[in-house]
Formats: structure tokens, sequence, C-alpha cells
């Protein structure tokens, strides 16, 4: 299996699925400055799908997010959105595409109501554009209602995570991009975080790239998934695939 997985490695072919490509990058080198992270990435995410990433610490999951997002040096390779070459596009002109973005961390405005923070995140919405959206975000997100008029300091690490998820949505991505949203979480708030990850796939239309590192919770929801290694793609493929494997997971996951 050692062999099948260097092979995978070298070639990095993304596994052919059924529904329009989205975003797709090939032969993506990239990183930050000097520092090398991926290396030769062949990548795919088809429409309505949850295409979750894995593997070990420091392996670039987070680092495809940040190049899709134009936010690292991208030495090589191309990385198209809906066939348009979006590569090195600033992140201004990123979100304008309607792809979202939403970091592990610092991902909301501590010091503004939940509202606010919902406002501040619409700029590029009028004021009626604003309060026509709303209804539905409260909707999906019930507690970011009832806490509308209080700063977000009074959230816990789950519902912070769904206020970020409610600011992504005012502006109506057709793309979202999660890094890590269940870590440092109980494991109740991490299945309801996920949980309404799936909502926004399911009852907004959204496509999903989730980086997660709960490698069970992550392939409990998704659709199709990628295993990277050292800045390579070392497996694609159905959840089912990759769990039909259990080297794989001894090897890069620590999963037994």
């Amino acid at each position: 299996m050692a062999d099948d997985t260097s092979s995978k490695s070298e070639t990095s072919t993304p596994a052919r699925r059924s529904g329009s490509v989205v975003l797709e990058s090939k032969a993506l080198e990239a990183g930050f400055g000097k520092s090398h992270i991926l290396f030769g990435i062949d990548f795919e995410a088809r429409e309505h799908d949850i295409t979750v990433i894995v593997g070990p610490n420091g392996c670039g999951k987070s680092t495809l997010l940040k190049s899709i997002f134009g936010l690292t040096t991208v030495y090589s390779g191309d990385i198209t959105y809906y066939g348009k070459n979006i590569t090195g596009l600033p992140p201004h002109k990123v979100t304008r595409e309607k792809i979202a973005y939403l970091p592990q961390v610092n991902n909301v405005f501590i010091n503004l109501t939940i509202r606010e923070n919902l406002f501040m995140s619409s700029y590029t919405l009028s004021k009626r554009e604003f309060n026509e959206r709303l209804p539905a975000i409260f909707e999906a997100f019930p507690i970011l209602k009832e806490f509308q008029n209080k700063k977000s300091t009074v959230l816990s690490g789950g519902q912070r995570q769904m206020l970020g998820m409610g600011m992504a949505m005012m502006r109506k991505p057709r793309l979202m991009l999660f890094d890590e949203p269940t870590a440092g979480l109980s494991p109740r708030l991490a299945d309801e975080v996920l949980e309404n990850i799936v909502k926004m796939r399911d009852d907004f239309g959204v496509t999903i790239i989730l980086v997660e590192q709960d490698v069970r919770r992550a392939l409990k929801v998704g659709d199709v998934v990628y295993l990277f290694a050292s800045g390579k793609n070392v497996f694609d493929g159905p959840p089912s695939e990759l769990l039909a494997h259990p080297e794989l997971g001894r090897m890069y996951l620590g999963v037994h």
C-alpha cells in the first residue's frame, strides 16, 4: 500500500464525481514568502458538495484555503473558479466572486453586538438589502436573533462560529471555505457546528470546502475527502474509501 500511496502523491489526480466543478487547482505550488508549503496540488470542489481536507498538522490544509482566498504566495499552477482564473487575486476581489472564508480564529468583531457584526459583514449590501437578508440568517441561526443586541463576547465558542457563518451568509456566497471550525469545541458543540455547515449546503445551496482536524466527524459530513501529507495530496475519494484503508489513517492521521 505504501507504493500505491507514493504513486498517488506524484500524480495527485482528483477523484471524478458528478456535478459541475466550482473550484479547481492544478499543479498548485504555494506558500508564504520563501516558505514553500504546497507541492503540485490538484484539487477540485464540485457544486453542492462538502469537500473535506484532512491530514496531520502542517501538511498544507489551511494553506490551500488561504491560497484560494489570495493570502499566500503562489509560485506556480492555477486556481480556477467556475472556469475563471483567480490565481493570486487579492481577498477583496475574491469576496466579490461570492467566495467566503471563515478562519479558525478572529472571525468576529468581539466589541460589537451580534447585529452589528452582521451589518459590518454586509458592507456590499444596501440597508434595504441588509434588512431583507437578515430574517433568513436569523431563521438559520436562531441564537443570533435571540442575542442580536448583545456583544459577541456573550457567545460560546460554538455560537461564535455560528455568528461567523451568519456573517458570511449575509453576502450570499456560492462557495464557503471553513478552516477547522470545530477546533477547541466540546463534542456537542462540534456536532452542532458541523450540522449547521450541512444545513448551509442543503438549505442555501452553498458549496463547501472544509478543513477539519476531527477526522471521524469530518468523514461523516463530507461527500469527498482529500488527505494531505507534507504539502501533497496522497488520497482523494469518497470517505468510505478512505475508511477502507486503515493504514492511511495510521500513517497520516494517527487514527487506529
